[in-house]
């Protein structure tokens, strides 16, 4: 049996995106791996990361952040849309998730675009060839985001954790709540941690 990876996130989520190298690292290392890309849709509009979150995932790890999202860090998030994008492509092209989640994060972080509407998704549909429905631009979570949040509660009851973003390994009659916090400035040594589960 093959091992599978959940990626329980949200891409407005700075410590998400602190954690994506490490996903990126581990798909590298372990192709056979199967990885569940999961949005957990925190971000509705009502509340941000904030200013010292940024400080710190940037304390924390090696990813970068842009003026022109630090600008804008204390104003309101809204991953709906990102989040109905993301489920539609893990359900219709998952090879292309984890490609599509990298350049998003660096849009979102670095360049400062909010993925409030279809226009802001231009780029990355013409980027990587992609087709999805206008259903998937409303203002609300689409059906299937709701079915993948029922699946992320489940998940979350498993692991006896609400937190995310977390990193879940399923491997034979496992599953492990990967501790991926003390890796996010140096990926490799949570390759190695699972190489040996997997040995």
């Amino acid at each position: 049996m093959h091992p599978e990876l959940y990626f329980i996130y949200d891409s407005h989520c700075p410590w998400s995106y602190a954690t994506t190298p490490l996903v990126n690292a581990l798909s590298e290392s372990f192709p056979e791996m199967e990885i569940h890309h999961w949005h957990c849709a925190h971000y509705n509009g009502s509340d941000s990361p904030g200013f010292l979150q940024i400080k710190e995932v940037e304390k924390q790890s090696k990813q970068k952040f842009g003026q022109e999202h630090v600008r804008y860090a204390d104003s309101p998030k809204n991953s709906t849309l990102a989040a109905n994008f993301m489920t539609w492509l893990q359900g219709k092209q998952p090879e292309k998730a984890l490609s599509v989640l990298n350049a998003l994060q660096i849009e979102h972080f670095v360049e400062g675009n909010p993925f409030g509407c279809k226009n802001d998704f231009k780029a990355l549909i013409e980027q990587f060839k992609l087709s999805p429905s206008n259903k998937v631009f409303k203002d609300e979570l689409s059906n299937e985001a709701q079915y993948q949040q029922s699946d992320i509660q489940e998940l979350q009851e498993f692991m006896q954790t609400t937190a995310f973003p977390a990193l879940l390994l399923t491997y034979g009659d496992n599953a492990l709540l990967l501790d991926h916090a003390r890796h996010l400035s140096k990926p490799q040594g949570l390759v190695k941690e699972v190489a040996k589960l997997l040995s």
